[in-house]
């Protein structure tokens, strides 16, 4: 099956969105819930798994090349088609501040291995499915279990990754060590493995968590400066975790309102 090419715009520093231009026909895939727009004349639907497991009809057509989910659970998925006889434009928002990275899986072989919370849309022709990690070690304490989002497929991918990316280019037997939630995705060719900090005191008190990915060239790894897990904990960290009244609150109003001293005076709190 031909893969469609599809032109796109990046737009947006910190919280990114790119915008898929589709011919008359073209498709695209999304992941349930990023998109932002849509132009009339695109249709959308939403499949349960990656459109493989449909025997016929425009699904099948759209995802043919698709494997089956080997984990058992499958993904839902939203296919965007061109049904009018123009132009028209559909647009994928970041879920968290970031990058948005175009991947050209033709250049890579054809694979490109990613966390599973990584990929935001792609060109018709690209399969989604599930890696497992060839280690039990990297499964157990990887951090992001077993498994692995697999792309297949000779089209256009955009996956995203938080805060600020880079890629890495490891040359044969080249080792670079990762904190697990910072590697966003590599190529299948890249040896993965987990390893312990190997000093407790670094383990307990280091903050970088016990274990670090072992990544070894040959091989491309794409790395972001902020894991969602990493933002999600210092939002809840700095979040009150008392609630009700009584909550103390830094600003002056906060202090004056309904939920500080105002509030607590009449409430009969003064007695």
């Amino acid at each position: 099956m031909a893969m469609d090419v599809v032109d796109y715009e990046i737009k947006g520093s910190e919280m990114q969105f790119v915008e898929v231009e589709l011919d008359p026909g073209e498709a695209a895939i999304g992941e349930a819930g990023s998109m932002m727009f849509l132009d009339a004349g695109i249709d959308m639907d939403t499949v349960f798994g990656d459109g493989s497991q449909q025997t016929g009809g425009l699904f099948g057509k759209l995802l043919g090349a698709g494997k089956r989910l080997i984990t058992g659970e499958s993904l839902f998925t939203t296919i965007f088609t061109n049904q009018s006889s123009g132009k028209k434009r559909v647009g994928f928002a970041a879920p968290y501040p970031g990058k948005i990275l175009p991947i050209d899986l033709k250049q890579l072989g054809g694979t490109l291995l990613c966390q599973k919370d990584a990929f935001l849309c792609a060109a018709r022709g690209v399969s989604l499915g599930i890696a497992f990690q060839k280690r039990l070690g990297a499964g157990f304490f990887g951090g992001e279990g077993f498994v692995l989002q697999k792309l297949d497929g000779d089209g256009l991918a955009f996956i995203h990754a938080g805060g600020t990316v880079v890629r890495r280019e490891l040359q044969p037997g080249q080792t670079v060590l990762i904190d697990t939630g910072c590697l966003v995705a590599m190529t299948p060719d890249v040896d993965f493995d987990i390893q312990y900090v190997g000093k407790i005191k670094t383990a307990l008190f280091g903050g970088e968590g016990l274990f670090l990915a072992k990544v070894t060239g040959p091989g491309q790894v794409w790395l972001q400066s902020l894991p969602f897990s990493r933002l999600a904990s210092r939002i809840f960290a700095a979040a009150p975790q008392t609630g009700g009244g009584h909550r103390e609150e830094s600003s002056l109003l906060g202090g004056l309102g309904a939920g500080g001293l105002l509030g607590s005076v009449l409430g009969g709190d003064d007695e």
